[in-house]
């Protein structure tokens, strides 16, 4: 008898050991696995980066003189007769 309460109870331990390391490992790796998925989850719920805003359109006036000014130039210089002149101020003012 001795010999099988021996045997018994060595069964009993390495069973015991080998649940428990199971155990241990099952709950590590799913750890990992919710790790994983949230972090998965959390890229695709991000918000997409937000556009980088317009460009400030610089202000009209000051647009508008530098453009007269080179149409000035232009009609100095001859490349621009009366009539083109006048259309192109009618556009940039109108």
């Amino acid at each position: 008898m001795p010999g099988l309460l021996r045997g018994m109870a060595r069964v009993a331990v390495v069973s015991g050991t080998a649940t428990a390391v199971s155990n241990r490992t099952s709950r590590r790796q799913s750890q990992r696995w919710a790790a994983q998925d949230q972090q998965a989850y959390e890229q695709e719920a991000a918000p997409p980066p937000a556009a980088a805003p317009p460009p400030a359109a610089a202000p009209a006036a000051e647009s508008r003189v530098d453009q007269l000014k080179a149409l000035g130039e232009l009609k100095a210089q001859g490349v621009l007769n009366d009539a083109e002149f006048e259309a192109e101020k009618a556009r940039i003012l109108g």
